[in-house]
């Protein structure tokens, strides 16, 4: 299984337009950050998880050339606003294969509506296909992805494990009964936001304090604001086996 950082931004991605913060005006390219999304490659299947406004940018830097499936963690914009863009892939394999919960399938076909209408649809508008889970396994070409689910302020969103790896992205709160669904893991990935605390998303503190609990062999911080700070300087901050990912890092599981 390899995993692909897409991007590792926060909504706003980094640097934020017309800002003179510091970590906004760096010329470190691991500053410069795209809303977040990662792809899954696994037994030649390319499973990408949020489509988010960056989706473009983020096929072509990485020369993805087909799509098996798109998994939602939730409906906010940063990770939804690019499903009109999986044209090229729809032109050349047919309807794409997403899968989310029933609220993310709503706002989906609200937004979307000439993706998902089956009258009058315009000859150049994509098509999808809908699969809705829940909170239970589901099998992907055999692939057992378990979602796991924690809260973003009140919205509840599904993070996701494929076999030793698991997404958490946009979590701020995850009960004890969904956390131990992350036993054993070989990586784990989770949100941290900023320094300071926010009312919705795990800060550096409690993202650290949630992989210690967890106790994955290794971990990647994403969903990064400017506010966290420079890449190189958090880094050397960080324990040995907590690293912050970038846009276009490629791990092995």
């Amino acid at each position: 299984m390899e995993v692909r950082f897409l991007g590792t931004g926060t909504s706003q991605g980094i640097p934020i337009i017309g800002s003179d913060h510091p970590v906004c005006q760096s010329d470190d390219p691991k500053d410069k950050r795209l809303r977040v999304s990662v792809i899954v490659t696994w037994n030649h299947k390319n499973i990408l998880i949020d489509c988010g406004p960056d989706f473009r940018q983020q096929m072509l830097a990485a020369n993805v050339r087909h799509l098996d499936a798109i998994l939602y963690t939730h409906e906010h914009n940063d990770h939804t606003a690019g499903l009109d863009d999986i044209r090229p892939f729809f032109f050349r394999q047919g309807d794409i294969p997403i899968y989310a919960r029933e609220s993310v399938l709503k706002a989906l076909r609200k937004r979307f509506d000439y993706i998902f209408t089956t009258e009058n649809k315009y000859p150049g508008a994509p098509g999808v296909q809908e699969n809705l889970i829940s909170n239970e396994p589901f099998s992907f070409h055999g692939l057992t992805i378990t979602p796991v689910e924690f809260m973003h302020n009140r919205l509840p969103v599904f993070g996701y494990r494929m076999e030793d790896f698991a997404y958490l992205t946009d979590i701020k709160s995850i009960s004890p009964s969904e956390t131990e669904k992350l036993q054993d893991l070989k990586v784990l990935v989770v949100s941290a936001l900023r320094i300071e605390p926010h009312h919705s998303h795990f800060n550096l503190e409690e993202a650290l304090e949630f992989i210690e609990l967890v106790q994955p062999q290794k971990a990647y911080l994403t969903h990064i604001s400017h506010l966290l700070g420079f890449h190189e300087e958090v880094e050397k901050q960080l324990p040995e086996n907590v690293h912050l990912s970038y846009d276009n890092l490629k791990i092995t599981i």
